[in-house]
């Protein structure tokens, strides 16, 4: 080995030294900028409460044997001290296990913090397999029936997107046999 290339290695591993925890100093202060930007994220993304949601009335729209059009007015309790913008909302309904309903709309509305709103929505069902569900239910001599409510309100708010809320409960079938 001539003493150019010796030299030269020489040179280039004084300058790998250097630049070498220079780098990772620098890696470092990314790391650490990073996480404190995650932290401060997680300040400022909203804490909120599941809105409480519930049907207050159905009216027959259209339908035929099959399929059944429903306006469904649902009132929507919001917990928070903030108010919850509603971009939208879509909802589910199973009864008895099965889902038989379901509906989207897109309108929006602001709940106010610690209040309600009313809002309407369009749902399509199949009441055949609903009433094919009653029959065996009155069959075996059921009492009642349980139901399910879930859904999803869209909230237009930074780092929310939606707030899901679950509603249970059963019908009684006395009275009906």
């Amino acid at each position: 080995m001539s003493t150019y290339t010796i030299g030269f290695m020489v040179a280039y591993l004084r300058i790998l030294k250097k630049a070498v925890p220079a780098a990772a100093a620098a890696g470092g202060l990314l790391a650490v900028a990073c996480m404190l930007c995650f932290a401060a994220c997680s300040l400022v993304t909203p804490k909120f409460n599941r809105p409480n949601v519930s049907v207050t009335s159905i009216e027959l729209r259209s339908g035929n044997l099959l399929q059944q059009n429903f306006a469904v007015k649902l009132n929507i309790q919001n917990p928070n001290a903030q108010a919850l913008p509603v971009n939208g909302l879509h909802v589910a309904l199973s009864v008895g296990g099965e889902q038989i309903a379901s509906g989207v709309s897109g309108r929006a509305i602001v709940v106010p913090a610690f209040g309600e709103s009313e809002f309407d929505l369009t749902i399509k069902a199949n009441l055949a397999l609903a009433v094919l569900k009653l029959a065996n239910k009155m069959e075996q001599h059921s009492d009642s029936v349980d139901y399910d409510l879930t859904g999803a309100a869209s909230i237009d708010l930074p780092f929310l997107r939606d707030l899901p809320f679950h509603q249970t409960g059963s019908f009684s079938l006395k009275g009906t046999q």
